[in-house]
């Protein structure tokens, strides 16, 4: 086991569970944890619910700072890394160099900004200090237009129509959450948020961000005082690829998360690599696959462990009072079975690719143990068990 010092750029979820986990696996070098944003990490899922009703910022944050002390983790917060020297093995901040051994790119997505006019007038919700932002926008009654139908643009909209403001939403894809659901959640989510008040144009693009709203394809106007841009992120490579590190909507990775530099991993939303099923390779936004990814990281850095990355991926997004998790990952043509539960399992060349679920963990969790399988059940095999995953 190396025992140099090992730097983590990126001080989200995944690049501070990789510092912990290497300490809990045992690793004794230097640990340097490297962040952009001022402060100690903290969770984002939150910001776009619980975080613009309550406030609490505090309870986002991840571990006191005595952890950092007691683990002996050395954080630089409001950092931000100018470069990579990969000949040298250093890291570049300003005019300083930190040497590794290890490095760990966790460097995460950013907010796409299409490049419509007007689009610096709308707001977005990434940071805690984007959140913030909004929370204090909302302190009184607004019209309001979010732009992007996919989660953080659907979570947004139920808390602020719940808290009484006016709610318009427009997608350019035919349906809700597109990539990521199938038709029939799609629609159970549509008939939510309009039973919430919120307006929704489906299949009409935004065209133009105005002082008072925005603009769409077909030529309509929603007046708004303010607008909330999702439309989406892109994953942070330019360190990687300015390293010469291979990108492709992501930094490449091998099924060990290690890029072709042996001395250089990537974890999480910024990372591309082989989905363990498929071969294909993919890129997840998820909590769950960059904590996932880091502990994998870790193992294989103590221990020396060889094995593929293979957990079932899983995501989950809470809008008004429905907690939808997805177990497993689905393309946007796989066949779908509504079951009467409301659950929908999909189906890719006849055999199990993803459970959709809305307030019903158990089928969530016995999803994700039946597609953790070497094989993922048949759909004619679910068909005779009346897809009862249960005896799957």
């Amino acid at each position: 086991m190396s025992k140099g010092a090992v730097v983590i750029v990126g001080a989200g979820q995944g690049g501070f569970q990789a510092a912990l986990s290497l300490r809990q696996e045992g690793y004794e070098g230097p640990i340097t944890l490297i962040g952009a944003e001022p402060g100690l990490p903290y969770q984002r899922p939150p910001l776009s619910k619980t975080y613009l009703k309550n406030g609490e910022a505090e309870k986002l944050i991840l571990r006191p700072r005595k952890v950092f002390d007691a683990k002996d983790i050395t954080l630089r917060s409001g950092a931000r890394v100018e470069g990579l020297d990969r000949a040298a093995r250093q890291v570049v901040i300003g005019h300083e160099r930190l040497d590794y051994e290890i490095l760990i790119l966790a460097t995460g997505t950013r907010n796409l900004r299409p490049p419509l006019p007007g689009v610096e007038r709308a707001l977005d919700l990434r940071t805690l200090e984007d959140a913030a932002t909004l929370r204090a926008a909302l302190d009184q009654p607004r019209r309001i237009a979010v732009i992007g139908g996919g989660f953080i643009g659907l979570e947004f909209a139920a808390v602020a129509a719940s808290l009484g403001h006016r709610v318009s939403l427009a997608e350019a894809a035919p349906r809700l959450m597109a990539r990521a659901v199938s038709p029939e959640m799609s629609e159970r989510f549509r008939a939510l948020h309009e039973s919430l008040g919120t307006a929704l144009y489906l299949g009409n693009g935004v065209t133009e961000v105005m002082d008072q709203g925005i603009g769409l394809a077909d030529g309509t106007r929603l007046d708004a005082d303010l607008v909330l841009l999702a439309a989406g992120v892109c994953p942070n490579v330019d360190l990687a690829a300015a390293a010469g590190l291979e990108v492709d909507n992501g930094i490449v990775v091998d099924a060990t998360l290690r890029t072709a530099d042996p001395h250089v991993f990537a974890l999480g939303d910024c990372a591309a690599f082989p989905e363990a099923r498929s071969g294909a390779r993919v890129r997840l936004e998820s909590v769950q696959a960059a904590t996932d990814h880091a502990r994998a990281i870790a193992k294989t850095i103590v221990h020396g462990t060889t094995d593929p990355y293979a957990a079932v991926p899983w995501f989950w997004s809470d809008q008004h009072d429905c907690k939808l998790q997805i177990a497993g990952l689905a393309l946007p043509g796989d066949e779908s079975v509504l079951l009467d539960s409301g659950a929908v399992l999909r189906f890719r060349d006849g055999r199990l690719s993803a459970v959709e679920t809305v307030n019903d963990a158990k089928t969530h969790m016995k999803g994700r143990r039946v597609l953790a399988q070497d094989a993922a059940p048949t759909r004619d095999s679910l068909l005779k068990r009346n897809y009862d995953l249960t005896a799957a």
